[in-house]
């Protein structure tokens, strides 16, 4: 019931007709821009642009500590479903960990922004994303249990400078006896244009602890990020751990985020009559 009910949503996500979105602010004017999302942990409260179908992919390479290293090739296929609402899959297409190659895991959810930014304040949303287990657990790629993030979202323009902010509440399932535990995990990611199509962006994240055998931890990243075009963006940065029990001692990052297009026909056209 649960998985029919989801069908029927998109379904009708998908089938609702341009004239909603004639007072939609996020449809595309122009030639189509991209919404990154990454290199950073933090999102953007602000969505992809109404109708359109967007694409972000990227290579981590963290070193674990010791001589244990992993590689994973992540995306996030995010859709403007409804003028403040985006559907997001992200699913760990590859993974590589200690001898151990596999795929990794799916999540699935959405993110609604219920409010757009004004002069003093910021655009807000929330989001939630359940994860599917579809990695390895008995080769180490992943835990075999369903988790889930709830999160809040507000970004702000000040200027040239884009600021995110993230409050997420996470609860993770126990390998062990099929319970649940909870942390908190906070994020701040500031982005300023350097040069030309340059920007540098800088963030400082973190999580509370999960249990007793997984301690709170405090990590930053810093990286650049470069727009080809308004819907290509690519970006390389590194992540390095602030304290002794994050999950890696340092991650290097690179990927790519374009607007591949509106799934709408006509959209467009329609709304700009």
């Amino acid at each position: 019931m649960k998985f029919c009910s989801s069908c029927i949503f998109l379904l009708l996500c998908l089938a609702a007709p341009a004239g909603l979105a004639a007072q939609c602010a996020s449809a595309p004017q122009g030639e189509l821009r991209a919404n990154p999302g990454r290199p950073t942990v933090a999102d953007p409260a602000g969505i992809t642009e109404y109708g359109v179908l967007e694409v972000e992919y990227g290579w981590n390479h963290a070193w674990l500590g010791g001589q244990a290293r992993e590689n994973d090739f992540g995306a996030l296929l995010k859709f403007s479903a409804l003028c403040d609402l985006e559907l997001r899959w992200s699913p760990d297409t590859v993974i590589s960990q200690d001898g151990q190659r596999g795929f990794g895991d799916n999540w699935i959810g959405a993110q609604y922004r219920f409010f757009h930014q004004s002069r003093t304040l910021p655009t807000m949303a929330a989001s939630y994303m359940v994860k599917i287990p579809s990695a390895s657990a008995a080769r180490g790629l992943g835990t075999g249990q369903v988790d889930q993030q709830i999160k809040f979202l507000a970004s702000k323009d000040l200027g040239a400078t884009h600021f995110d902010f993230n409050a997420s509440a996470l609860v993770i399932g126990r390998p062990a006896d099929g319970g649940r535990d909870t942390a908190a995990e906070i994020d701040l990611s500031v982005s300023h244009p350097v040069w030309k199509k340059l920007a540098l962006t800088g963030e400082i994240y973190g999580d509370t602890s999960l249990n007793n055998a997984v301690p709170g931890f405090t990590s930053t990243l810093w990286a650049l990020t470069c727009n080809l075009s308004p819907r290509l963006v690519v970006d390389a940065g590194m992540d390095t751990t602030l304290t002794p029990a994050a999950p890696f001692r340092k991650r290097f990052v690179m990927g790519v985020v374009y607007s591949i297009g509106e799934l709408y026909p006509g959209l467009r056209r329609r709304l700009h009559q």
